[in-house]
């Protein structure tokens, strides 16, 4: 595709949003290379993207050219397609959203639409309860404001396969943007009853459905804790508030700057939990508050983080992986005591999630399953599961980015299920005087000391994206030392290893417990390092891990 002519096309062409008609007119040579170089990627993920004008941003006209590609493979595949569709709050989400209903239905397929924003995992969830055959949501996760996305879910409300993705990418790029697209309005389709708003009763089901993993089995708890909760602009407020308040949570503060949708997020650049930044305000909330503790969800509601206050009164951020070994030994704990542990129980988590989690599951007789990084691939051996009948065995999935489920009733990771089953834990073992900083410091007594840690380096444009490829060359030649530790075994996952799809993953297995895994973020024009350190104690896990990190950021500059 010659971009420059590609650009031409759409001066003459894309006027049905004025936003995009301004920006075409305003772009400098280097502005339209980048927005018209490639086709906007598609894969397992959708669609992500900055918003804008171009083939390689999300816009009306890219979010169109991926729904009648997906109408064409449902089309082909289903007698009778029927697709779900959610937003949150982002930058345009609401008119996408609108915009891929409007293509659906001009295509035949019903459409079903949450009537305002929600979390990702209702759209997982609903796809399975109202038996569509495909979810579409409207998200960029916790990307930073100028970044949409589209999602899309299988008929089993998992996220769609490689396979799938490769079929639907196929039928994408058949298409011209301009000329192949089908669209009807949505307002007519709406009258027509070809596009159906989602009655409450399915929201009101999923909220059951979170609240039925409690594991408390009818042990009495303080609820009475205090505790603050952002859902950092997102679509989190309603139900996170409503799963906790009726289940007797009610001594709960909300950030009110971050209470109300807003794509924009003022008041964190980065609305991700994982960051910082992100929970600085929440945080002091909590110290005005003397809250016990703190929640929030990103702008999708699917990842939850969370901080607890120390011996000092000061508040301390658990990581992901702190957060779910100590969801995974509560669960465990609680199944075991109250004889409620399946048969055969299995819990899943990504490769690049720490390995101490493998060694809790271990501890109750718990099977590991370790997949690829993405809730989706979780989701996949929960469909695994249910097709042989043991559905019930799976207890628990959690990624190391804050991502965590505990039911099967979705196939995604669920920030509202997240931040149910925190409070949960949290009052639990504060009715009993322990801390959730003093259960941590428990389980790495007996396990040993873990240090986890994610480094991303950006590389934008075309020149980054040939920069990462040669990053990942170099890697793939070896290394026999990584800092001060030996390298033992090289795992390279790109031709597929334990049954495991392809994918562009190198971890290095370090002496000592120790390792490091390199990808390409599959989302950002980033590349990701997660190091993973064990030691006696925490002053030398952090010595030894900087040393780890230094080493490896020359490949980096």
């Amino acid at each position: 595709m010659d971009y420059k002519q590609e650009y031409e096309r759409w001066l003459q062409y894309a006027t049905e949003d004025q936003d995009i008609v301004t920006e075409l007119k305003e772009m400098r040579e280097e502005q339209i290379e980048d927005a018209f170089y490639r086709n906007l990627a598609f894969g397992t993920g959708g669609l992500r993207g900055t918003i804008g004008a171009g083939t390689n941003r999300m816009n009306v006209y890219t979010v169109a050219k991926a729904s009648q590609g997906l109408a064409d493979y449902l089309v082909k595949h289903f007698e009778t397609p029927s697709v779900v569709i959610g937003y949150d709050s982002r930058i345009k989400s609401d008119m996408f959203a609108k915009v891929a209903a409007s293509v659906f239905a001009a295509n035949g397929i019903c459409v079903r639409i949450w009537p305002e924003l929600n979390p990702v995992p209702t759209v997982s969830f609903a796809t399975r309860y109202l038996h569509a055959s495909a979810g579409a949501m409207i998200t960029a996760s916790h990307n930073p404001a100028k970044y949409n996305g589209y999602k899309v879910y299988g008929f089993d409300g998992c996220q769609i396969t490689t396979d799938a993705a490769a079929e639907i990418l196929n039928e994408i790029e058949k298409l011209d943007l301009f000329t192949d697209v089908k669209r009807t309005k949505f307002e007519t389709a709406l009258a027509d009853e070809k596009i159906q708003y989602i009655e409450d009763t399915v929201l009101d089901d999923f909220l059951s459905e979170v609240k039925n993993q409690s594991v408390l089995y009818g042990e009495e708890v303080n609820k009475n804790v205090a505790i603050v909760y952002s859902p950092l602009n997102g679509s989190g407020l309603k139900p996170v508030l409503r799963a906790l308040k009726e289940s007797g949570y009610t001594n709960i503060t909300v950030v009110k700057e971050q209470e109300e949708p807003d794509g924009n997020f003022p008041t964190c650049p980065y609305p991700n939990p994982e960051i910082k930044e992100a929970m600085k305000l929440g945080m002091e909330y909590a110290k005005q508050c003397n809250a016990d503790l703190l929640l929030a969800t990103d702008p999708d509601c699917d990842r939850v983080g969370i901080a607890v206050k120390d011996k000092q009164g000061e508040y301390v951020l658990l990581s992901g992986n702190e957060a779910g070994m100590l969801l995974l030994d509560y669960i465990c704990s609680q199944k075991k005591k109250h004889g409620k542990m399946p048969e055969d129980p299995v819990m899943i988590k990504t490769i690049v999630t720490t390995d101490m989690g493998e060694q809790i599951a271990e501890h109750y007789h718990v099977r590991t399953v370790n997949v690829l990084t993405g809730f989706k691939f979780i989701g996949e051996q929960i469909g695994l599961l249910e097709k042989r009948g043991k559905e019930d065995s799976y207890i628990f999935g959690f990624e190391e980015s804050y991502g965590y489920l505990t039911g099967t009733y979705v196939r995604d990771k669920d920030g509202v299920n997240g931040a149910y089953m925190i409070c949960e834990m949290f009052a639990y073992y504060a009715s009993k005087g322990i801390s959730l900083l003093d259960k941590l410091q428990e389980l790495y007594e007996i396990y040993g000391y873990r240090l986890n840690t994610l480094h991303s380096y950006e590389f934008e444009g075309p020149s980054g994206f040939k920069k990462m490829q040669e990053i990942m060359a170099e890697f793939r030649n070896g290394l026999d030392t990584i800092g001060p530790k030996k390298v033992e075994k090289v795992l390279d996952y790109e031709k597929g290893l334990n049954g495991l799809p392809k994918s562009d993953v190198l971890k290095y297995l370090l002496e000592d417990q120790c390792s490091v895994v390199v990808r390409p973020s599959g989302t950002e024009p980033k590349l990701k390092v997660y190091v993973s350190v064990c030691a006696e104690s925490k002053e030398e896990a952090s010595v030894l891990e900087q040393q780890i990190t230094e080493h490896l950021r020359m490949f980096f500059a």
